[in-house]
């Protein structure tokens, strides 16, 4: 059971879905789980250039905690927590929300209820800029709770502390249950998707299987990313999704946070900020950040982490360039950063210039790789809030940026080694004295199997005993007697027995052939001798 000292309040105690749930951070311990810098040592400059272009990508993948990032942390855990006050499994009331999930299915109507409950739950929506990291710190936020908790009393049952899912993209709920049912099926292994997700499944129908899968597994929080999709959502329009998450909050009891850019602040103008509203926990609106402290800190973290062969200081001309061409954008930013080493590094190698980067080379870069989000970025100089809602897509610069880093490694890479042919081992490599006495054992003299040996072992070393036989009889073949190796002797004639040179002759003459003839052909008789006349 958890021990700290959140299970004082009365509210939390003897609550299984709460004691399960990790100890709730403080700001510093929430600060030091979130922080994630990338790994890095000064000696890495010594790396070959291609290397260093691998490095970069460190940058990408880093997190540093923010103000805000803690707001959210600590916005989350409350979330949680407070979701499950009044879904204790061991009191009546979480039994008859069970039993109320059957009548719903049977309805095929969420709002169908036989004994009413409260809901402790609560809304919270994440807005901002695309870009600013909202998506990423909740997920960061995320990795502190098991997804799935395994329960044995007071019943067996799995605990799903939180799921993430994509608003659809056309903002269709069907799609929506879909994708629930789907990610249940990955994170404990049933057949939701399979059972309740067919051709012939209404809507109703599977709002109310998902509502009551959620209920089952007690769903501590659903995450909807990329709200702002429902802008496009054609037919019903916004409202049939937006809906259904204020029920599963006001009649399930299950927390529900959307994720999304400014473009979703219209679509969030009603029915879900009443809910928020009602439930008190709001909503948090991430706007790019400013020039000041928070700024300075994380230009000031980000500037550490340099690949290039020389460490280039932090100036204010430098500070200026970065926030001009990111707008206070983080992940542009950190792009900008990144192509900036990456450019300076090509140069280093390709001009033989000092690895140094400068205001000027920055402005370079954005100039020549920013123009896919030139229309944000120009929306976010202009100040206004209509026109960043209407171009607030960085995801087109995510490819780009991941095109331009697999080029240049490619560029930088060392030449390929020319391709030699070489032979898997199957055996271990003979000695050298093994192949000398098997060079022998077939004829070659002694000394020109031990310099064939030694030469042939060299240039295939990884060859068997019978391969590199072969490669020595192919080279005496093309390169020719050698003038060292021994002829072998003629070997002397045997004289043969009377009685086997009568049965020759005997033959012979049968076969209508002379005795000398029939003699000269078993090689008893030497042919005559050219140039003499008979």
């Amino acid at each position: 059971m958890n021990k700290s000292s959140e299970l004082l309040l009365p509210e939390y105690r003897d609550n299984p879905f709460i004691n399960r749930l990790p100890a709730q951070m403080s700001m510093r311990e929430a600060w030091a789980f979130l922080s994630d810098p990338p790994d890095f040592s000064p000696s890495d400059r010594n790396y070959p250039a291609h290397m260093r272009v691998q490095c970069l990508y460190r940058l990408g993948r880093c997190f540093e905690p923010l103000e805000h990032h803690l707001r959210l942390e600590a916005a989350f855990s409350a979330l949680l927590r407070q979701g499950y006050v009044n879904r204790n499994p061991l009191t009546t009331d979480y039994i008859r929300r069970l039993r109320d999930g059957h009548e719903r299915i049977v309805a095929r109507d969420l709002q169908a209820v036989r004994n009413p409950v409260r809901s402790s739950a609560a809304g919270f929506a994440l807005l901002g800029a695309s870009g600013a990291g909202k998506s990423t710190g909740v997920e960061r936020v995320l990795e502190y709770y098991p997804q799935v908790i395994e329960h044995d009393e007071p019943f067996s049952m799995q605990q799903v502390t939180w799921l993430k899912l994509d608003c659809p993209f056309q903002g269709s709920p069907k799609q929506l249950c879909l994708s629930f049912f789907q990610q249940m099926d990955l994170i404990l292994g049933t057949r939701f998707l399979a059972n309740h997700g067919g051709s012939r499944s209404s809507l109703d129908l599977m709002m109310t299987q998902m509502a009551q899968i959620a209920n089952r597994h007690a769903l501590g929080v659903l995450i909807v990313d990329e709200i702002q999709h429902l802008t496009l959502a054609k037919g019903v329009g916004p409202a049939a999704i937006l809906n259904f998450l204020v029920t599963l909050i006001n009649v399930i009891g299950i927390p529900v946070v959307v994720i999304g850019t400014m473009g979703a602040l219209e679509v969030l103008q009603g029915d879900f900020r009443q809910a928020r509203r009602a439930n008190g926990l709001g909503s948090d609106i991430w706007e790019r950040l400013q020039p000041g402290q928070v700024w300075n800190h994380f230009v000031e973290f980000l500037w550490r982490y340099q690949w290039t062969r020389e460490e280039t200081p932090l100036t204010d001309d430098i500070r200026q360039v970065l926030y001009e061409e990111s707008q206070g954008i983080i992940d542009v930013l950190v792009k900008l950063f990144m192509l900036g080493q990456l450019r300076v590094i090509e140069l280093g190698v390709t001009r033989k210039r000092p690895e140094v980067m400068d205001a000027g080379l920055l402005r370079q870069v954005a100039a020549e790789h920013f123009k896919i989000i030139e229309p944000m970025m120009g929306a976010l100089k202009s100040g206004d809030r209509r026109k960043v809602a209407k171009y607030d897509d960085l995801r087109p610069l995510e490819p780009h940026v991941q095109q331009i880093m697999n080029a240049a490694q490619l560029r930088l890479a060392p030449a390929p080694l020319p391709v030699v042919k070489t032979f898997i081992p199957r055996q271990a490599e003979p000695a050298s004295s093994t192949l000398v006495e098997k060079l022998q054992e077939l004829g070659l003299a002694a000394d020109i199997a031990e310099v064939s040996a030694a030469r042939i072992l060299a240039q295939h070393p990884g060859a068997s005993l019978l391969e590199l036989v072969g490669h020595v009889s192919a080279e005496l073949n093309r390169d020719g007697p050698r003038p060292n190796s021994r002829k072998p002797k003629p070997a002397a004639r045997r004289e043969q027995p009377i009685s086997q040179l009568a049965e020759i002759v005997a033959t012979g003459k049968a076969a209508g052939k002379t005795a000398h003839a029939a003699l000269r052909e078993a090689g008893i008789v030497a042919p005559p001798l050219l140039g003499i006349a008979r």
